[in-house]
């Protein structure tokens, strides 16, 4: 089984996450399938499918977040340093066309969200960034386009 890395705040969401599946949406389910059962003939109780279907997709969500919670490799972010981009490091870029400046974590892919600065090590713009130093030039092909950063600043918070 291979290990899926992530920050203990990702380890911690998917955990509240679980938590919220089994203790309440699991009850919650299956009240709706008794409820349904109770109005009789099942062939054609659009209720009683819509449930079950619920029921399906959170048990298929549950079985996964049990298996990427079994699978994880915490990493805290606040014992690392270096010069280098690495994992868990929040790095400041420069966007060497338009001078914007860009601020973005690099995580595991299970807690990737690119609203909140969180982006995938497995992402193109994680990938052209690891191992690099402040004041190098990386050159990222993205979907929309290749761009060019340059990195001010690497931390670890």
């Amino acid at each position: 089984m291979e290990k899926i890395p992530m920050t203990a705040a990702g380890y911690a969401m998917l955990q509240s996450e679980l938590k919220e599946r089994t203790s309440v949406e699991r009850p919650r389910i299956v009240e709706a399938i008794s409820e349904a059962r109770a109005h009789g003939d099942l062939s054609e109780n659009a209720e009683y499918h819509a449930a079950k279907e619920a029921q399906s997709h959170n048990e298929g969500r549950i079985a996964e977040l049990e298996d990427k919670l079994g699978r994880a490799e915490i990493i805290d972010v606040s014992k690392l340093s270096g010069t280098t981009v690495k994992f868990g490091a929040t790095v400041t870029l420069i966007d060497e066309d338009t001078e914007e400046e860009k601020k973005y974590m690099i995580v595991g892919d299970v807690e990737a969200d690119v609203k909140q600065g969180k982006i995938s090590i497995s992402s193109p713009i994680a990938r052209a960034l690891i191992g690099k130093s402040v004041g190098d030039t990386v050159e990222v092909s993205a979907p929309g386009g290749s761009r060019s950063y340059e990195i001010e600043n690497i931390q670890f918070v």
